[in-house]
């Protein structure tokens, strides 16, 4: 009797655990049983393996052959653990002592193909972390996952391409596998501000807006800019850090979107912009297997939502408490799969059915008109920050360029670091990572370290009591005052910039139908 063990990784969202893979080759009739709680993909792997090991050319046992995937009770899926239970049962049958200590110490991920290729999987990225943080320096994975995984600083990683160069590499040593390299960083041509012709309300919405990292909401009618303004977000927010870039991309690893041109912009903010028929599940994510929806793939850039008026109110309203949290907790029977979410929401969407700005000249019906915002519920308009009207008459036809993203992205990004180093300081935020923006600062932190001015204190305290305002409208109409604020170069919010914080919070509010 021998027993042969390797290392791999079962994926859950983006966390993981560490899983031991034990084969053992003892006397019995010729058959592999595989343990564990695996799901199709994985007791599919018996024949899969067999077959691609004989066709490498290596010898496999013909005996009784049981594996088994520990911790036992924890579930898995996919078939990111072939090339691990290739290694463990070889390891037993050669009874190799220099080949399982080499196993012992590398994690192993991917899947075969019946003529011993090592293909590709999905979720490599988040898996390579999940090695990294277990203590592990080295893993290998397909070299179809090998650019991904680079990303990874402080890990060993080795590609292969086959089950023979993998065996010969873990009986000898020898036969050195490829080294996955990270790739030279690159920046697309986003959509660039420069091409906006007037719209100087909107403009400036948009740069507090990034600034801040705060949600916006443009309303007017059709043929003004709103959309355009939208795509031109991602183009004057800073880039992400190392580690954002790393989150966002271990989303799409999960997705299997992970490309070597997607890896080379990888520091840029993503966009995405689902239809407006989108589903709850495809907005916020699902499955049997729960994949990350449309919002977890914006996680560090900008969800976009347009004609939201159009959109199923039960999908809009999934996303109250993500855009609170940060984070998306799909729930199933005995697990919970966690996704990242801290986006940036914009939406857009006409005054009315048929789009006509001023209410005289609206062809529907009062009742249509007054309907058409349905959709979109009251608490969640609550938790917008910026609300904007895009009016027909701000728009200019002109032959000049205007401002250049690059330009503003600065003034963004000096904004950004003043915001940084301020609630670094403040001593009741115990995890700046956690506050990436002013957006992201827990009211009551916000209202106890870092109020306005005494008198732009009490315009909001007046303000709270005449019920022009809430307290959520108080605390985001305060964030709102310290982005001006870090804009503008201040150390504190007066009065001016909190009643134009207000008046941000509220000026697109002119235009919802009555």
């Amino acid at each position: 009797m021998a027993v042969g063990r390797a290392v791999s990784v079962a994926l859950n969202g983006i966390d993981g655990t560490i899983v031991h893979v034990e084969a053992d080759v003892g006397h019995g009739l010729p058959g592999m049983h595989i343990g564990g709680l695996g799901d199709a993909a994985v007791s599919e792997a018996r024949e899969r393996v067999r077959t691609a090991a004989t066709n490498s050319g290596i010898a496999w046992p013909r005996t009784k052959i049981v594996v088994s995937m520990s911790p036992a009770s924890l579930r898995k899926h996919g078939s990111i653990f072939d090339v691990s239970i290739v290694c463990a049962v070889l390891a037993a049958s050669t009874r190799d002592e220099e080949a399982q200590e080499r196993l012992n110490q590398t994690v192993v991920l991917g899947e075969v193909g019946l003529d011993g290729s090592v293909r590709g999987v999905d979720g490599v990225l988040p898996a390579v972390l999940v090695a990294k943080e277990a203590g592990y320096r080295t893993i290998v994975v397909p070299e179809a996952n090998a650019v991904e995984a680079a990303m990874v600083e402080d890990m060993t990683v080795g590609c292969v391409g086959s089950l023979s160069q993998l065996w010969h590499w873990v009986r000898t040593g020898e036969g050195q596998l490829s080294v996955a390299k990270d790739i030279e960083e690159q920046r697309l041509d986003l959509p660039d501000m420069a091409d906006v012709h007037g719209q100087d309300e909107a403009r400036c919405a948009l740069e507090v807006a990034a600034a801040g990292g705060h949600h916006l909401f443009l309303m007017g009618p059709p043929g003004t800019g709103k959309s355009m303004l939208a795509e031109r977000l991602p183009g004057i927010l800073p880039e992400l850090t190392k580690e954002q870039a790393l989150e966002t991309m271990a989303v799409r690893s999960v997705l299997g979107q992970v490309a070597p041109d997607s890896l080379g912009v990888r520091h840029q903010p993503p966009f995405v912009a689902p239809h407006h028929t989108v589903t709850p599940a495809a907005l916020i994510g699902g499955g049997v297997h729960p994949q990350p929806g449309a919002l977890s793939r914006a996680h560090h850039g900008v969800l976009f939502l347009d004609e939201v008026s159009l959109m199923s109110p039960r999908a809009l309203d999934t996303l109250r408490t993500p855009l609170e949290l940060g984070e998306i907790v799909l729930m199933r029977a005995r697990q919970q799969i966690r996704y990242p979410c801290r986006v940036q929401l914009v939406m857009a969407a006409n005054p009315c059915g048929c789009g006509a700005q001023d209410a005289e000249n609206c062809r529907c019906t009062a009742h249509a008109r007054k309907r058409h915002l349905a959709p979109l519920s009251g608490p969640l308009r609550d938790r917008i920050d910026l609300n904007i009207a895009v009016h027909p008459r701000h728009a200019v036809i002109t032959p000049e360029l205007g401002e250049p993203s690059t330009a503003i992205r600065e003034r963004v990004t000096i904004a950004r670091e003043r915001a940084r180093q301020r609630w670094q300081g403040i001593e009741g935020i115990d995890d700046l990572r956690t506050i990436a923006s002013n957006a992201d600062v827990p009211g009551p932190l916000l209202r106890r370290y870092a109020p306005a001015t005494d008198d732009a204190m009490a315009y909001l305290e007046a303000l709270l009591s005449s019920g022009d305002i809430n307290q959520r409208g108080i605390d985001r109409s305060l964030r709102v005052a310290w982005t001006l604020a870090d804009l503008a170069g201040t150390s504190q919010p007066t009065i001016d910039e909190v009643a134009h914080a207000v008046d941000l919070h509220d000026s697109g509010k002119e235009l919802v139908p009555a």
